[in-house]
């Protein structure tokens, strides 16, 4: 009789992290809102779906070890909140705002929901301002745009994480009353989380930076409402504090993964690739967060996992609608020790436009690519019957592509701990003038292995 009128419900059901709870009463949890389980602190529920009129379907996001059939549970009435403003940075949190670092609670005097609606059309700023990272291959051939959104593709072990801390690394401190920066990690290990904190820690800017993390080792639950934990957080210092945000995520497929998990586990039918029927919209309402208003911007870069090096998978082709700028790396290029193993032919930005980078800047783009196009019919050649069948013009050609190829190699400073070589950074302007000469034949007199893991050509060569 007292389950008649109480208010709680109580779970009858329970499959791994997703939980049915029956509800008698007449005033019910709203979808989203956070549920707790009567003297059990331990345990979070989130509201996902009605079964029926009595039977919400929740997905556990702590705690699902210590539940049982008829446990008691309690409606919070609230969405689950996660902290926001100045108490975040510098701190690593998960979503329900508790410190990963060991530097004792975060303050939340401000805080938020978790989940929240995208910005209005119309709020929406667009920028081709081009947003410089020193990184040789990045910003001549895929240039970042602020507030645009930038995807790092790769399969495993190529150098997505690396590269992605590079960027962070080099741009971070640029504007630093006005910009801070988010760094979300969803599913990657909690190695990587430790490397980052330590590294941004000695770089003197981890006060600039707020880190959310939810490992491979969390439950899919976590995983995937970390991003949005991370959106929430970014969008409060673009609307609320003014900031201009660098939003990092590494990585968005597990992201994608952790969602195809819950709806398997809810029994939702998946589509024909074996993806979640909601993969499309689950990441338009993460996308369509990280966009710039008002005077402010977020610019977002992403790691994106290959599944077996193959870029036509379902989950990645559903994030490539979004991007300004893609950069792939391969794995060819990362075997033969060129690092960052940008495979340049298949990497594109929505910048490269005459409009946006300048006449100079684009026509030498046009050519190195030109020229490096006609060197992959060379290497065929050469592979088969050796560089001396080539004709001297060919020759000539072939040097210089590798030259280039070798010049776009780059120390990083955030590698510089297990190579032994200190990090650097190549202006844009530098970088444009070397390659243009490189292309016209001012170099052909130096040996194509001095052109490796060097800065700019003249503080470098001559």
């Amino acid at each position: 009789m007292d389950q008649l009128i109480t208010e709680n419900g109580r779970v009858v059901k329970i499959k791994d992290f997703v939980v049915e709870v029956e509800f008698l009463s007449q005033e019910k949890p709203q979808i989203n809102t956070l549920l707790t389980v009567k003297n059990n602190q331990q345990a979070k529920l989130m509201g996902l779906q009605w079964l029926n009129q009595e039977t919400l379907v929740c997905m556990a996001l702590s705690g699902h070890n210590t539940l049982y059939r008829g446990a008691e549970v309690v409606n919070t009435k609230r969405p689950l909140m996660v902290p926001v403003g100045p108490s975040v940075l510098s701190r690593v949190l998960n979503i329900f705002g508790e410190e990963k670092d060991g530097l004792g609670e975060i303050s939340r005097a401000q805080e938020k929901p978790i989940l929240g609606p995208g910005a209005k059309v119309w709020e929406v700023k667009a920028n081709q301002e081009i947003l410089e990272t020193g990184i040789k291959a990045v910003d001549l051939f895929c240039p970042i745009l602020r507030g645009g959104k930038t995807g790092l593709f790769g399969g495993a072990g190529v150098g997505k994480t690396m590269l992605l801390n590079e960027i962070l690394h080099n741009i971070i401190n640029k504007d630093r009353g006005k910009t801070v920066s988010v760094f979300c990690g969803v599913g990657e290990r909690s190695r990587e989380g430790h490397e980052l904190y330590k590294e941004l820690a000695s770089a003197k800017i981890l006060d600039l930076v707020s880190l959310v993390f939810g490992t491979m080792g969390d439950n899919p639950s976590v995983r995937y409402l970390t991003s949005h934990a991370a959106s929430t957080i970014a969008e409060h210092f673009r609307d609320e504090m003014g900031k201009n945000v660098l939003f990092f995520i590494d990585n968005v497929f597990r992201y994608a993964q952790a969602g195809n998990e819950l709806s398997l586990l809810t029994g939702n039918i998946p589509s024909e690739d074996g993806y979640q029927s909601t993969l499309i919209s689950e990441m338009a309402n993460f996308h369509e967060r990280l966009v710039s208003k008002g005077d402010n911007y977020i610019t977002t870069l992403e790691a994106i996992y290959l599944p077996a090096d193959d870029v036509l998978d379902q989950a990645v082709q559903a994030i490539l609608d979004y991007l300004d700028t893609s950069i792939v790396l391969s794995r060819d290029i990362y075997r033969q020790g060129q690092m960052p193993a940008i495979d340049i032919p298949a990497s594109t930005s929505n910048a490269l436009s005459v409009g946006t980078i300048g006449q100079k800047h684009f026509s030498v783009v046009i050519a190195a690519q030109a020229m490096l196009k006609k060197t992959a019919t060379l290497e065929r050649i050469v592979s088969l019957v050796g560089e001396t069948e080539l004709s001297d013009e060919d020759r000539t050609l072939y040097e210089r592509s590798r030259k280039l190829r070798n010049y776009m190699t780059q120390n990083f400073f955030v590698s510089a701990g297990q190579t032994g070589r200190p990090g650097v950074f190549v202006p844009m302007s530098q970088t444009i003038e070397d390659t243009g000469d490189i292309i016209n034949g001012k170099y052909d007199h130096v040996p194509t292995y001095k052109f490796s893991y060097i800065g700019g050509i003249k503080d470098s060569i001559e």
